[in-house]
């Protein structure tokens, strides 16, 4: 597989009709990806999928892995916007741990299928994402590791391992997406109380996030 490709992007194409395309191509490939994992995934499934003739991924993404490849990066590059909006100094901690763990929960519930195209991805060993995760992502959580840090020195908040609060709060906030399943098992769910579950996650995960980093109240 040509890893090479990997958040690279193609040359761009002037007019609404390629955004239109691509954007339709990259929803329809993550939903199937989704479904099937990237081996069971074809091409045409995806085309029809996208109701797009198949020449039209090709033309856009050359090969499937060019496309799982882009999926990836649409997924990603998302999460970490939504982390650089909240985790700035400008705000309390209060403030921009809740807003993210909110932003990371609503996520799961309206894109569930982001989540597991990327644990799948995980779970193969990464060949298309690694350098991106020893690269970009490192950066990108050691800057937010030092603003965590400076609210730390500011008395806003206990001293913490950055890194290690990224993982659990990545764990706590994705687990409602990669194991959807298992809560609905748990839970009983039958999608009736969707928005009662949620507030109920969201409001819990919160918690134990504030109260466990030792967050003093905004003034």
């Amino acid at each position: 597989m040509d890893t090479s490709a990997i958040f690279t992007q193609e040359p761009s194409e002037p007019g609404s009709v390629r955004r239109e395309a691509t954007a339709a191509i990259l929803a329809a490939a993550e939903r199937v990806f989704s479904r099937g994992g990237f081996e069971a995934a074809r091409m045409a499934e995806i085309a029809a999928e996208a109701g797009l003739p198949k020449a039209n991924l090709h033309y856009y993404f050359g090969t499937k892995e060019r496309l799982y490849a882009a999926v990836l990066e649409d997924i990603v590059t998302q999460w970490l916007d939504a982390a650089a909006e909240w985790i700035v100094p400008e705000r309390h901690p209060a403030e921009a741990l809740s807003g993210y763990v909110r932003a990371k929960l609503a996520d799961a519930r309206v894109r569930p299928g982001a989540s597991r195209i990327f644990a799948g991805e995980l779970l193969r060993g990464a060949p298309l994402v690694m350098p991106f995760l020893r690269g970009e992502l490192r950066r990108r959580v050691e800057a937010m590791g030092r603003v965590i840090e400076s609210w730390s020195a500011r008395g806003l908040m206990d001293k913490v391992a950055p890194a290690h609060l990224f993982f659990a709060i990545w764990a706590m906030t994705q687990t409602y997406a990669d194991f959807d399943v298992q809560i609905r098992a748990v839970l009983g769910e039958d999608g009736a109380h969707e928005d009662e579950t949620f507030a109920a996650a969201t409001a819990t995960v919160t918690a134990l996030v504030l109260k466990g980093c030792g967050v003093h109240a905004a003034a």
